[in-house]
């Protein structure tokens, strides 16, 4: 066998599974499956099917995913250092496809790094509405905030905190929450044999606590009507069912979504819990069997490694609402698809506005999902709307222009400038002043061909646009409040290579396109100095060739350079280069 498992584990999954053991433990002699998704924010599937240089083969739970055959290494390929497909293991792109992101959502990724999830999540918002990703570990956010920018994402939040402050910050805010959930990490035996050595200190007792206070904050920062994916990669059902049921039993307005148990899914075991924990079945008896609309993804029933995830559907009752009945969650689950199709609708009709308050978003989307589901607002629902439109007409007001703030000057504000993790607003987040604002859209009036959307902050002397604001942010630990645009530097304003991983060459005044096969691409990732022609410079009509170039790769961006006199100047930032053979 490829894989020595754990003693105890073995014995408790074949006490489990029972005749499907046998299938279980040979999945474990087979290699992992390789796989990758494709980033839409930068290219269509379809173009990608056009340009890709080796074989990919549809993943059944992804639209955007595909199998890579064995012994292809597509991190060794320009495209990846384009940000144009994200490398991932089948299994895990399947809970942001149940969390069903619409363009406009405020989406949480709670437990994010390294960022892959989140990637796919700010995908599918296509720029529209607001990701705020975060994990606790510092060490991990510089993976989580290298990948946010990498792919190209406009409209992320990248955190550093605990879920409790952040719920202090984001009280019933967001309409998706992710939590991929620290585990165990059973499912990860076959793909990570260090899963494996780590197993015993890594205990599933030592994990339910942390899921547990996860999810309970979580239900804190989700919006009336919201959705919480809860997602593991191990087999343990308490961290799996028996969480969920002790979640339900204690919020009564949230059920299980049934998963469609089709491509390689298979249902929930709520007997599972009791057999394993008899004392916790019967205290969740009453919502236990909901966790049978979970779903298992196993290594010798689909292409994937193991997986559990569970949808939670936020419902906001009034008195005398029995929620958590079986009579109402079935008719819950019956007009479900109906209902979520109908909100579907609305977004699209009513569109979202630029620049429009987000807190008025999420009462327009509260309404409509009470609309929907026939609950009346109550005295607390319009004293709660009467707050948060005196709130969104002063944040309103504040996003519309510059702040008349003066950025703290001296030791104070270097040190500020130079963290990567800042605490909010007091402590070096002020919005620029108006001298570097004036700099910084000259510079975008000259070099860009685009609006900007959100609000300009800055952290010391970097420049973000965030699609959340400063005051949101007041307090927390902030590794990125938006788009990082770049750096004021001696009275300049110096452009970010996250500026130009998010950009399209149609809206660049000058761009250069480099050809993936003739190796001048990957001199370019190396960080060589590349002689171009001038012809080779398209520049919008008014403009010249000479300045800030978006270098982009087979069309698509990759980085910055500065062209004169038939030199193209390499910016591409000496951390993030191509360090291959």
């Amino acid at each position: 066998m490829a894989v020595q498992l754990p003693f105890i584990f073995a014995e408790r999954m074949e006490r489990l599974l029972g005749e499907e053991f046998e299938s279980f433990m040979k999945s474990y002699d087979q290699s992992p499956h390789a796989g990758l998704r494709v980033n839409t924010l930068k290219i269509s599937i379809e173009q990608f099917k056009e340009i890709v240089p080796f074989e990919l083969r549809p993943i059944p739970w992804c639209e955007t995913g595909f199998y890579v055959p064995h012994g292809v290494k597509p991190g060794l390929h320009p495209y990846y250092h384009a940000g144009m497909y994200y490398i991932q293991e089948p299994s895990a792109m399947a809970p942001v496809e149940k969390l069903q992101v619409q363009p406009g959502d405020r989406v949480l990724d709670l437990c994010a790094a390294p960022g892959g999830k989140s990637t796919q999540i700010a995908a599918k918002l296509q720029g529209k509405g607001v990701l705020v990703t975060n994990d606790i570990h510092a060490e991990r956010t510089k993976a989580l905030a290298k990948n946010v920018e990498l792919y190209g994402v406009r409209n992320a939040v990248v955190l550093n905190e605990s879920p409790e402050r952040i719920a202090d910050a984001f009280p019933n805010y967001f309409d998706k929450i992710l939590i991929d959930a620290p585990c165990s990490g059973e499912g990860m035996f076959r793909k990570d044999e260090d899963m494996v050595k780590s197993w015993e200190h890594h205990s599933v007792d030592k994990c339910v606590i942390m899921q547990r206070d996860i999810l309970e904050t979580a239900a804190r920062l989700l919006a009336p009507g919201g959705t919480i994916v809860y997602s593991t990669c191990t087999f343990a059902p308490e961290e799996n069912e028996a969480m969920i049921a002790e979640f339900l039993r204690k919020n009564g307005d949230f059920a299980v979504v049934n998963i469609d148990h089709t491509s390689g899914f298979a249902p929930g075991r709520p007997e599972w819990v009791r057999q394993m924990s008899p004392v916790q079945a019967a205290e969740t008896e009453g919502v236990l069997e909901q966790t049978s609309g979970t779903a298992r993804l196993w290594p010798h029933l689909l292409e994937g490694e193991g997986h559990y995830v569970a949808v939670l559907k936020h419902v906001e009752a009034y008195e005398g609402d029995e929620v958590s009945s079986d009579k109402w969650i079935d008719e819950f689950n019956r007009e479900l698809d109906k209902e979520q199709k109908e909100l579907d609708e609305e977004r699209q009709d009513e569109g979202r506005i630029a620049g429009e308050s987000s807190l008025i978003q999420d009462l327009s989307e509260d309404r409509s999902f009470l609309r929907s589901a026939s609950i009346p607002m109550t005295k607390a629902d319009r004293k709660k709307e009467r707050l948060l439109r005196l709130e969104s007409r002063k944040s309103s007001e504040s996003g519309t222009r510059a702040s008349k703030h003066e950025n703290k000057s001296g030791k104070k504000g270097k040190e500020a400038g130079g963290r990567k993790s800042e605490r909010g607003q007091g402590r070096g987040a002020n919005t620029v002043s108006n001298d570097p604002l004036m700099v910084y859209h000259q510079f975008i009036k000259d070099n860009l061909e685009m609006t900007l959307e959100g609000e300009t902050v800055c952290y010391g002397d970097r420049i973000y646009q965030s699609a959340v604001g400063a005051s949101r942010l007041k307090g927390l630990k902030v590794i990125r409040p938006g788009w990082f645009m770049g750096t004021m530097k001696n009275g300049r304003f110096v452009p970010s290579h996250p500026l130009a991983c998010a950009l399209r060459a149609s809206e660049v005044q000058r761009s250069v396109n480099l050809s993936s096969v003739d190796g001048e691409a990957v001199r370019y990732l190396k960080g060589e100095t590349l002689n171009v022609m001038q012809e080779r410079i398209a520049h919008q009509e008014g403009s010249i060739p000479k300045g800030y170039v978006l270098v982009c790769v087979d069309g698509y961006a990759a980085g910055w350079g500065k062209w004169l006199d038939g030199v193209l100047k390499n910016e591409y930032p000496a951390g993030w280069r191509w360090t291959s053979v």
